[in-house]
């Protein structure tokens, strides 16, 4: 005679198949969802997929992402880490340009002036991810950096002096262009060739190794020096991140950190990208503008002094100390 418990257990085994239903195989494993900040297929949203792609392999039996898709045709990339906060997804891949409305100390991500190893070691990494978990948002790390972002243009400009233009911006560098003269409107990345093409804009502010290669014909001249870091983060919902288990926590940690230490701007093969991205776009015809000497130093200057002057008026309470901890 069964036990009461086998009954039980018999029982449930029947209802299930009696509906056409399957036990999972694992039964650990969990699947979260994700989304990303671009557009799937994109190249500053292909980072993002590789540490999908990566965690699924490392996580099989574990825990696995469903990736849902990318901004924008799931919706604003301005709102999509809004939206995982609240649950609507789980883990995101994003540029802090696009989270910005979650805390206002999120431009500290770009300013950063020490390689990422640094910052988590004098805090100033710990500062600004609980500013994140406060808004219900766990910081996983920093999965890839595209260096620098530039200015691109289709009309040629002789100084740092942008006034006359209008170009389409993000807010990762709206207060430095306006601060040069510029007027500026804002777009999704699918906008930024058609606005180019018509004269809508006459520029934009893009990394170099995110660059979309099909722009090359609607834009005629690349500024240097560029400014700022154009990094992409991993972030996961706080609660969500909570309930895993140790084991599922470590299989995404491990594989961002590794992507964090091997997307760090001092790496050779991050040198030998930069270079070979900007010979290939000069044998296609893109002109660069160097700016140098008393032009370079204003340049770096203002948009230094424009983007840690907006952090300072939003958080008196943190940005003086990360701007401490963030620049040397």
């Amino acid at each position: 005679m069964l036990s009461e418990l086998g009954k039980i257990t018999t029982a449930g085994a029947l209802v299930f198949a009696a509906f056409g239903l399957n036990l999972p195989a694992t039964a650990s494993e969990i699947t979260v969802s994700g989304a990303s900040c671009f557009p799937i297929g994109s190249p500053p949203s292909k980072p993002f997929e590789r540490v999908v792609e990566e965690i699924n392999k490392q996580g099989k039996g574990i825990i696995q992402i469903d990736l849902k898709g990318g901004a924008p045709a799931i919706g604003s990339p301005f709102t999509l880490t809004q939206k995982m906060s609240k649950g609507v997804y789980d883990i995101v891949g994003c540029t802090e340009a696009y989270f910005g409305n979650v805390i206002p100390e999120a431009p500290v991500f770009r300013f950063s002036e020490h390689p990422w190893s640094t910052l988590r070691e004098n805090g100033g990494l710990a500062l600004a991810s609980s500013l994140l978990e406060a808004k219900g948002i766990h910081y996983i790390g920093r999965h890839h950096d595209f260096g620098p972002f530039h200015l691109w243009l289709s009309k040629k400009i002789d100084k740092p002096d942008l006034t006359g233009l209008n170009l389409r911006v993000a807010p990762v560098y709206t207060a430095f262009f306006k601060s040069l003269g510029a007027t500026v409107q804002t777009s999704n990345i699918g906008q930024i060739y058609t606005y180019m093409e018509n004269g809508t804009v006459q520029g934009y502010g893009w990394p170099a190794l995110g660059w979309v290669p099909s722009w090359v014909k609607v834009t005629k001249y690349r500024v240097e020096p560029g400014f700022y870091a154009a990094a992409l983060h991993t972030l996961f919902n706080k609660r969500k991140w909570q309930s895993l288990t140790k084991e599922q926590q470590d299989v995404v940690s491990k594989v961002v950190l590794s992507f964090e230490a091997n997307s760090e701007t001092t790496n050779d093969a991050f040198k030998a990208a930069t270079k070979a991205q900007k010979e290939k776009t000069a044998k296609e015809g893109l002109t660069a503008i160097t700016f140098t000497g008393a032009d370079r130093e204003k340049w770096v200057s203002t948009a230094r002094k424009a983007g840690w002057d907006e952090v300072l008026e939003r958080s008196p309470e943190h940005g003086a100390t990360l701007m401490k901890l963030f620049t040397k």
